[in-house]
């Protein structure tokens, strides 16, 4: 028999190419094109063989509600929609060290100390390592069945062997292999037959899989993007390696909300929840410090308070610098003209930072009137009055516009302490104890700031 030819895939998102190539064309990785050997075509078609015929339902059919199962942890669950469903799978990825075993093997020791049969194979540290790590978090008296293995057929075999666990985690799933493919551990192939066969053995057996997953220099999960099309819910721990802060994302989930976050904090004794994000961002804030505000954000359903700080600064350089953390830098790039076009700002020979403090991500557009507040008050040398907040989309043209789930984010600011937001003029939504000013155009915000506001006259006269 011929030798099947051998084609090439991306070790980083799976794309095919018929011959080697020092580049990726699908993502841009360099280096990540390997040779893998492919396996005997399957016929193209059906044949003359009949299958079984269907049943179809309606949809007004009622079908039972899956089995669920807390894990213990509050985030976590928040994160899941509530509670983890039985036969369901689970993706988690996250950078290295970045919490993603301490929380699983948290979580499974919760779970078996509440009764649950939970497993935990690793295929990165061995069994003694393991206990070593649950001594250290306090975790040695749960009754979690440990193993570590990598061969995905030993691990599919031991686990039909008796009663389907109520839990099962792999950590993780690069480090597993098919022994029908030829690839090495951690190849498209390989991560791809590994993570379908678990998923397959979950659904038919009823168990709860938990995947762990290591990610690309670019934050993405490692291996083919069909991986993530096959679990139902994906899940991505972020964190900054100065902050204890770690933030549990939800990018998928189809037994809850998609963007729910959950906060933890890297203490000795492992993950401990954060039951009020917002308090602990700004626990270290100086009120009285030009080029802070502070932004009443919405990060799933849960209202999220953050300070968001800006410097700008002269350069003698030719061409500025742009750096940013926690924002999208383009975002800013077009703040930042917004700012000079509409607003009458000559900010672009100076140097600006951004970050969004506490290592949290900021994507919500409602942040817009945050930064543009923080960059004016760095311009000014003048702080934004304690004890304010603000959000607000702004638009090309300057406008402020109104942004969803206003009275959620008043309240939150409410709880804590603050007395005053400037808002998106509309509708005034109720906010008890808060002093709403409302503005209608960023040219509203700069006249709050005198110093800002004189310079731009004067600007406005020479021109």
């Amino acid at each position: 028999m011929a030798r099947s030819p051998a084609r090439y895939s991306c070790q980083q998102c799976g794309a095919g190419y018929a011959k080697w190539q020092g580049r990726c064309n699908a993502c841009g990785g360099a280096n990540t094109i390997s040779e893998e050997t492919a396996r005997e075509a399957a016929p193209k078609g059906l044949g003359r063989a009949k299958g079984r015929h269907l049943e179809f339902a309606s949809l007004a059919a009622e079908a039972a509600p899956a089995p669920r199962r807390q894990t213990g942890i509050g985030e976590l669950d928040r994160v899941l929609g509530g509670v983890l469903v039985e036969a369901s799978a689970t993706l988690i990825g996250g950078d290295p060290g970045i919490g993603k075993s301490t929380l699983m093997l948290q979580c499974a020791a919760r779970m078996a100390a509440a009764g649950a049969d939970c497993v935990y194979v690793s295929g990165e540290e061995a069994v003694a390592q393991i206990g070593l790590r649950a001594g250290r978090l306090g975790l040695a008296r749960a009754p979690v069945r440990l193993a570590a293995a990598t061969s995905l057929r030993d691990i599919v075999t031991t686990l039909e062997a008796g009663p389907a666990p109520d839990l099962v985690v792999v950590d993780s799933i690069q480090t597993l292999y098919h022994d029908g493919l030829d690839s090495a551990p951690g190849t498209v192939a390989q991560v791809r037959a590994s993570a379908q066969e678990l998923v397959r053995y979950a659904k038919r057996a009823g168990s709860a899989l938990v995947l762990v997953g290591h990610v690309t220099k670019d934050g993405q999960i490692a291996g083919p993007r069909v991986v993530e099309h096959m679990v139902d819910a994906v899940l991505y721990f972020e964190g900054e390696r100065g902050h204890q802060f770690r933030i549990l994302r939800a990018h998928k989930n189809r037994f809850g909300a998609t963007d729910e976050i959950g906060v933890f904090e890297m203490t000795d004794a492992g993950l401990a929840e954060v039951a009020n994000p917002s308090a602990l961002f700004l626990g270290q804030r100086d009120g009285a410090i030009s080029g802070a505000a502070v932004f009443a954000g919405l990060e799933g359903t849960r209202p999220v308070l953050v300070e968001i700080q800006a410097l700008v600064a002269p350069t003698p350089m030719a061409t500025p610098r742009r750096t940013v953390v926690g924002w999208d830098s383009g975002r800013l790039a077009m703040m930042l003209a917004v700012l000079e076009a509409r607003a009458g700002l000559a900010v672009g020979g100076n140097d600006v930072y951004l970050n969004v403090a506490g290592g949290l991500r900021v994507v919500e557009p409602a942040a817009d009137l945050a930064v543009a507040a923080a960059l004016v008050s760095s311009i000014a040398d003048v702080a934004v009055p304690e004890g304010t907040v603000l959000f607000g989309e702004v638009g090309l043209s300057g406008e402020v516009r109104a942004v969803a789930q206003a009275d959620q984010r008043l309240k939150e600011a409410a709880k804590l302490g603050f007395d005053r937001a400037i808002v998106p003029a509309g509708r005034r939504p109720p906010a008890a104890g808060v002093d709403i000013v409302q503005i209608g155009h960023l040219g509203d915000l700069v006249a709050m700031f005198p110093a800002v506001e004189a310079g731009r006259r004067d600007r406005a006269a020479q021109g």
